[in-house]
């Protein structure tokens, strides 16, 4: 699911762990949310070094970053969601979701305090280091000489505007930003675009198609997806 804009398809992990264990989407859903933000803060810190190095999409990464700052901010800051929440029930749409609303609330509150976030935080920088490294790799099997730093840079920052582009996976503004990004450096068109291929084929597609067989082999033991089990 990791093709879905923004990664939102990827809620279905918490619907697969009811099925296994009962747990309500509402407890678990929170924790797709944590790993998106601690994905795009391991990515900000990386793009943010490389913006300053290389003075390049400095604006970008800036904003960014400060969205995701006051998303953390306002759900860190239990008084001021509160008072959030407490607006939202004069919706009358949401009267009737209330009590999922506060138990979604109080799982992120968990999860994004300052202890489990710098450590989910570590854990995704190292991740998302493993696949810069892995670009990095590419480039030079091209025999393409850019330091590690300039590698892991463009890599999370054209990682960065495919996701605010909401786009399915960012298709089609990541791999282009990855590409003009490496013509701007002097690059033959055609070598960036190879390099922009195989990165992205060992990478998203690849976590696709492991997505894809893991799913077949849940679906072989637990038995396929029912309607009722997709609640919250």
């Amino acid at each position: 699911m990791s093709v879905t804009p923004g990664k939102m398809g990827e809620l279905l992990k918490a619907y697969l762990t009811k099925e296994v264990n009962g747990t309500p989407v509402s407890k678990t859903a929170p924790i797709v949310f944590a790993e998106r933000v601690t994905d795009f803060l391991a990515l900000i810190i990386i793009s943010i070094i490389g913006a300053y190095v290389f003075n390049y999409g400095k604006g970008i990464v800036f904003g960014a970053g400060a969205f995701l700052l006051i998303i953390i901010i306002l759900i860190s800051h239990k008084n001021m969601a509160l008072r959030i929440l407490k607006l939202l029930e004069k919706i009358t749409f949401l009267k009737s979701h209330l009590q999922t609303i506060h138990n979604l609330y109080e799982s992120s509150y968990q999860l994004l305090r300052v202890d489990p976030l710098i450590k989910m935080t570590f854990v995704s920088l190292i991740s998302w280091l493993s696949e810069c490294l892995g670009y990095y790799i590419i480039l030079r099997n091209f025999d393409i000489e850019k330091s590690f730093l300039w590698a892991a840079f463009s890599y999370a920052f054209a990682t960065i505007a495919g996701a605010i582009s909401m786009l399915p996976g960012g298709l089609g503004v990541t791999e282009g930003s990855l590409t003009l990004m490496l013509i701007d450096n002097g690059q033959p068109k055609e070598l960036a675009v190879a390099t922009t291929f195989i990165v992205r084929a060992v990478t998203l597609w690849f976590a696709v198609v492991v997505g894809i067989c893991s799913l077949m082999f849940y679906q072989k033991r637990f038995g396929k997806l029912s309607a009722d089990t997709i609640s919250i």
